[in-house]
């Protein structure tokens, strides 16, 4: 085990080995990122990362700024081997005071465990969600038709700017640089519903190294919220996340028929406040722990 002083940097590109370096990490914590997801911190955020003594990322964290209003915080990792030195701690604390000095707000979602280890930082409960899975397709569900004078079809190029402007409403803030990140990932989850000439509801999707990810899902109700889903699930084989509100009961008893379970909770959580920067009314799915 390495004992010398943590070499902390902040990087701007990801060589092929250190590519190999973070998607071990992520796999040894049985997470779901992609070579894909990395790039988008790099691209539009920052990574910071620990080496070793041989030059190899041993730990990392990351931010992504969102509308110049607040910054997510997400990927603390660290090898088994090096855990217990303190060593996301310090990423944590540093990637804190690079978004205060900012004048961002700090978020992340949390496990059970690192809640407890975020409120003693100063972060506070706004709001939960659960992570579910659905192991394999359940072809046995019955059809859902999208609601009366709603049209449910595939994303194109000239719903995009309407989409983006829609999301950000919901959202709290301009995030279409990581919706495009998003988008060929996961073709059959690339859906928007339309009333007439104005959007309703849209959701995306991903590719993961465990499952596929559908998210985000923002919508008008319930019953749009369902229509959209029910369609991605149509095209999805395999194993697929979904991370539901847990105010959105209703679709959660969509899911839960068609072989959705729980599989862990999280909490969002905000540094120095508890007031949601979201629109709780359209916010059915969050696009995943990583990215907010």
């Amino acid at each position: 085990m390495a004992t010398s002083e943590p070499r902390l940097t902040v990087k701007e590109s990801l060589t092929p080995s250190e590519l190999d370096d973070v998607g071990a990490l992520v796999r040894e914590a049985r997470w779901n990122q992609l070579a894909a997801d990395w790039c988008i911190f790099i691209e539009f955020g920052r990574l910071y990362a620990v080496h070793s003594d041989a030059g190899r990322i041993i730990a990392t964290t990351a931010t992504l700024p969102y509308g110049g209003r607040f910054a997510w915080i997400s990927m603390v990792l660290v090898a088994g081997e090096d855990r217990r030195r303190g060593l996301g701690t310090m990423m944590l604390r540093r990637a804190m005071a690079d978004l205060t000095a900012a004048k961002l707000v700090p978020a992340l979602d949390a496990t059970p465990d690192g809640r407890a280890v975020y409120r003693k930082l100063g972060f506070e409960d706004s709001w939960g969600f659960q992570r579910l899975i659905r192991r394999e397709r359940q072809r046995a569900a019955a059809n859902v038709g999208a609601p009366a004078g709603i049209t449910v079809r595939p994303i194109t190029d000239a719903d995009w700017p309407a989409l983006c402007a829609y999301d950000a409403a919901a959202f709290g803030a301009e995030r279409s640089a990581v919706l495009a990140g998003l988008r060929g990932r996961l073709p059959a989850a690339e859906l928007v519903a339309a009333r007439a000439n104005a959007i309703a509801g849209f959701v995306l999707g991903r590719d993961g190294g465990l499952a596929a990810h559908i998210g985000p899902l923002i919508a008008d109700d319930d019953a749009v919220a369902c229509a959209l889903v029910a369609r991605a699930l149509d095209g999805i084989e395999g194993p697929l996340f979904v991370d539901l509100a847990d105010s959105k009961r209703e679709l959660r008893q969509f899911l839960d028929a068609r072989g959705f379970a729980a599989a862990r909770p999280f909490t969002r959580m905000l540094y120095g406040s508890s007031v949601r920067f979201d629109d709780a009314a359209r916010t059915f799915a969050v696009v995943g722990p990583e990215f907010g």
